[in-house]
């Protein structure tokens, strides 16, 4: 399979951005990706009370973007992810949702992942509080990249969604392989100050300890005002840690590389990792109340 990872700087007006991205889309499609990953706020970037404003619903321009260069081109398109209105039915207080999109080739939507851990840090004395913004989603998702073989048994291939700072927290990652991901995205606009130190690890790492190729598409260079400057260098990393392709330029652009799903196969059998899990003798710490209960029982 082949795939790709759209890396943009996105800027505060909506259909400036989908206009700067549907061109980058149509170079990936043109050079055969079959699923095509974009970064997170790729469509509307800026400050809090500016992604309040420019917040949507589902079925609101973003996705509808989406859906209709999927159907054109005949893609998976990951919609990196854009602030959505939350369901009073999901959230009791005014936050948003940062969300991404899988939609099919088809224009339909495929699944839908909220992002759970938020970026509530202090970087150089300065301060972000995503969750003052954004309240956190509550499910994980793996969704089958070929639905029509479901039907039949397993699919070939299986995406796991995860959202920029959802990778500093490796149980994200092993619960989705574990639940059958093959693949997993990681939109990000992961900074400039932590970037540099922490993006190739990290997600090197997410690659080679649940042997599962990660496709990182990243926001790079200057945002708007009340978002921090982008790292940029979107990849894709196989299962044995190799990054297969890697856009090193501060601009935004396309990498493409492809997927062996053999390979896939052969590292987990010879060096067998997840066979090789203990989950009998895990335990969470006492200072994890969720855990705590759990081994209590």
């Amino acid at each position: 399979m082949r795939v790709a990872a759209i890396q943009t700087t996105a800027g505060p007006v909506r259909d400036a951005n989908l206009e700067g991205a549907a061109v980058l889309v149509e170079e990936a499609a043109r050079d055969g990706a079959e699923l095509i990953v974009l970064p997170e706020y790729f469509s509307v970037a800026g400050s809090p009370d500016h992604l309040r404003r420019n917040a949507e619903a589902l079925d609101g321009p973003t996705v509808a973007w989406a859906s209709k260069l999927a159907h054109r081109w005949h893609v998976r398109i990951l919609a990196g992810s854009f602030p959505e209105h939350t369901d009073p039915g999901r959230a009791t207080d005014d936050r948003l949702h940062n969300t991404s999109c899988l939609v099919g080739p088809t224009g339909s939507v495929e699944a839908v992942y909220r992002k759970v851990h938020l970026f509530d840090v202090q970087l150089g004395g300065v301060t972000f509080l995503e969750s003052a913004t954004i309240a956190p989603g509550q499910e994980l998702c793996v969704a089958p990249l070929d639905p029509s073989s479901a039907a039949g048994g397993a699919p070939t291939a299986q995406l796991g969604l995860s959202i920029c700072y959802d990778l500093r927290f490796p149980e994200v990652y092993r619960i989705l392989t574990l639940r059958g991901a093959t693949v997993i995205a990681v939109p990000a606009a992961f900074t400039a100050a932590t970037g540099p130190a922490h993006w190739e690890l990290l997600l090197r790492a997410r690659a080679v300890e649940n042997q599962v190729f990660v496709i990182g598409a990243g926001q790079v260079g200057a945002l708007p005002s009340g978002m921090p400057a982008c790292h940029g260098h979107s990849m894709v990393v196989d299962p044995w840690g190799t990054i297969l392709a890697e856009r090193v330029e501060p601009t935004p652009g396309v990498v493409v590389a492809d997927l062996d799903f053999a390979q896939e196969v052969r590292i987990r059998s010879e060096l067998p990792v997840l066979a090789n899990r203990r989950p009998e003798a895990y335990r969470w710490s006492d200072d994890d109340t969720r855990g705590k209960a759990e081994s209590d029982q």
